[in-house]
């Protein structure tokens, strides 16, 4: 495996490549990060993984100079995981002027949910995806549905765009209790790492009422919302949605069968933690 740092080594690694399978990520590496890595291992192609902790996304309160940095433990785990190529730029290389053009993802799928309590987050996402697929220029690249709303974006993006490459989802990966594995469950003390599946559990139940008419949708979601702040919670949304668009499903729609997805957003102390589960 080899550890890459500016863009003009990887172009010349990758040179002749067509079948390039490629994990983006911002490092501080985890199971869920690495089964998206064997997933790309069985594309049959060299699998890049990017690390690079990207200032675009991050809103002037949130945690980026906190962000933990763990390239040489992510490296350990990346290798027998079947990564061939980590590329690590430093910030000047993937940016090395201010980056005044950027990707600006339609309203309708972007200013909702996780864009509605992180403005502009999904215009950072499309640009530095968009920048590190010209890099790369894979044929395949893997991203996880726990990150549901960011795989939607991305897949229209690549879709309206036509990029010459095929956007593969990831299965969320779980731990025994049901928790999502994120890098910000490192910021949970022991008593919120044990309440933190509270969300998943909530979600569970809010995706058994999906079909339930007799129960409106807002209602639904207020209930679902109240329980997790009666556990010491504050919920940003609890909500089910539409698989194709994230938008609300009407009656009718609920009837029928239509493709449905809980997703939630909610701090625990200090920690913002999300989840979906498709219903």
């Amino acid at each position: 495996m080899r550890v890459i740092h500016t863009l003009a080594e990887l172009r010349q690694a990758l040179a002749g490549q067509n079948r390039t399978a490629f994990v983006p990520t911002m490092g501080n590496l985890h199971e869920g990060h690495l089964s998206l890595v064997r997933q790309a291992r069985a594309l049959g192609g060299p699998v890049v993984v990017s690390i690079f902790v990207n200032r675009l996304q991050f809103l002037p309160h949130e945690d980026f100079d906190q962000y933990p940095r763990t390239l040489a433990r992510d490296c350990e785990l990346l290798a027998p995981a079947g990564c061939d190529i980590v590329f690590a730029p430093s910030e000047a290389e993937l940016y090395p002027e201010p980056q005044a053009y950027k990707i600006q993802p339609p309203a309708a799928l972007a200013d909702l949910l996780e864009g509605e309590f992180r403005p502009g987050f999904f215009t950072g996402v499309c640009t530095v995806v968009m920048k590190l697929f010209q890099c790369v220029q894979p044929a395949y690249a893997v991203f996880g549905q726990k990150d549901y709303q960011q795989l939607k974006v991305i897949q229209g993006m690549a879709r309206q765009f036509a990029l010459p490459v095929q956007i593969v989802p990831g299965a969320t990966v779980r731990a025994g209790d049901g928790l999502a594995l994120s890098s910000r469950n490192g910021y949970l003390d022991e008593r919120e790492r044990a309440e933190a599946t509270a969300l998943s559990q909530t979600l569970q139940a809010l995706a058994e009422g999906a079909r339930d008419l007799g129960r409106p949708l807002v209602l639904l979601e207020a209930e679902a919302a109240d329980q997790l702040r009666g556990r010491g919670w504050t919920p940003d949304y609890l909500t089910l949605r539409r698989r194709s668009d994230l938008l609300p499903p009407t009656d009718a729609e609920r009837a029928d069968g239509e493709p449905l997805v809980a997703l939630g957003a909610a701090r625990l102390g200090a920690t913002r933690l999300i989840d979906n589960l498709e219903c």
